[in-house]
């Protein structure tokens, strides 16, 4: 009986703790619907005083941008994180075999390439002159396939699976891909999962490679246009020309509302992303923590 209420206890304090962590997304999602006015009056309330869709009817005038934009987020995250994986995964492999001889040396350059950075011009220049990495779907993948703190977790969690399993395989005469594919692969879900969630984040959420890489507004993803349109928002609220635009058009625009509205916008896909991996997640969010 003591272990019952014990166990109820436990998912009260749960349930609680999940509330909470909803509320902020209930406040952003009842802000996206409030007028200005009523923001300005009563600030941010989780039912909105008076009810209005002007900030998205404002985001959805070009509706047909905003779907080319969730087209090529799409079509970049998906391929850069499978890419960026695979990359990742075949890098931070080697780097956990003792076997290998240039382990410590390629340890130490993946190393070196965390403390010091070489700059954004000499980056971008690589980038677009050498790796012809300009106005193209690449440009938005590519710069980002291997980081060294992916490589990292990788790596920390191969570690952690016995030599043996490897060795006996060779004695059976699989070779190292096979191995990786067949054995080492399947093994560790928990990480490649929890690696991969990291990877589809970051390529959802970027808007730095479009902004420095693009100059075709067709292949600017989703962040980078929401970004761009609440900036022309934000500037025509704040500039001289902008209030003789609305005082002439006799309205208010929705500067705050926009700002609410684009968070929903760029969050809501990606959350559905966490049902697919949550069985992963916890599991990976350990990496390396254990011997095994």
């Amino acid at each position: 009986m003591i272990r019952k209420w014990n166990l109820g206890l436990v998912y009260l304090v749960i349930l609680v703790f999940s509330l909470f962590c909803f509320l902020p997304f209930l406040l952003v999602l009842s802000s996206s619907f409030t007028s200005e006015e009523s923001i300005i009056a009563h600030g941010y309330n989780l039912i909105p005083h008076v009810f209005d869709t002007s900030a998205y009817h404002l985001l959805f005038l070009d509706g047909e941008r905003i779907l080319n934009g969730y087209k090529i987020s799409i079509i970049v995250t998906v391929g850069g994180t499978v890419a960026s994986l695979a990359v990742t995964s075949l890098l931070a492999y080697p780097l956990a075999l003792k076997r290998l001889k240039l382990r410590k040396a390629l340890n130490l350059y993946t190393l070196i390439t965390i403390l010091i950075n070489g700059g954004i011009v000499p980056w971008y220049i690589v980038c677009v002159r050498y790796l012809h990495l300009q106005d193209n779907l690449f440009a938005l993948i590519v710069p980002y396939l291997c980081q060294a703190w992916n490589v990292f977790l990788l790596r920390s969690f191969f570690q952690t699976i016995p030599d043996e399993i490897s060795e006996s395989a060779k004695m059976d005469g699989a070779g190292e891909y096979r191995i990786f594919c067949t054995i080492i692969a399947p093994l560790a879900k928990p990480a490649l999962a929890t690696v991969g969630l990291f990877i589809a984040l970051m390529y959802w959420n970027d808007w730095w490679l479009g902004l420095t890489l693009l100059n075709r507004t067709e292949l600017q993803p989703l962040q980078l246009l929401l970004r761009t349109i609440q900036s022309n928002v934000q500037f025509i609220s704040t500039s001289a020309q902008g209030a003789e635009i609305i005082r002439a058009t006799g309205g208010r625009l929705p500067s705050e509302g926009i700002k609410m509205a684009v968070c929903i916008l760029t969050i809501g896909p990606i959350v559905f992303v966490y049902p697919f991996v949550q069985r992963f997640f916890i599991k990976g969010l350990t990496i390396g923590a254990v011997k095994g």
